[in-house]
């Protein structure tokens, strides 16, 4: 089972998560989300967990549960929803007018 955790402090990492959820049964991976240009944690990460009993008493235990002074949120995670490339930002940008090299004359607003 693929478990989602939010609401993590900044200095939780892989191994530290792995360790949260050891307690409960076998981890297969553990992974705090890191952005991807400073390399810092986003505050949220996933565990998977082969055995859907232990992982359910996981969630159930740890879910609520404060982590370095933080109330952590622990659900099982929903699949990622596919992401199309005209997403809801406008359809493509069609609409997107270029003022390079226009002489308007417009009498300076800016």
């Amino acid at each position: 089972m693929n478990i989602y955790v939010s609401n993590l402090s900044f200095n939780v990492v892989d191994e530290d998560l792995k360790a949260f959820f050891e307690e409960y049964g076998e981890v297969s991976s553990a992974r705090v989300i890191t952005d991807k240009f400073t390399g810092r944690s986003r505050g949220f990460g996933f565990v998977e967990m082969p055995n859907d009993e232990e992982a359910q008493k996981a969630i159930t235990e740890l879910d609520k549960g404060v982590v370095e002074g933080r109330p952590i949120t622990v659900t099982e995670a929903k699949p990622r929803e596919e992401r199309s490339n005209s997403g809801g930002n406008g359809g493509g940008g069609g609409n997107r007018r270029s003022f390079a090299g226009s002489n308007r004359g417009g009498g300076g607003r800016y």
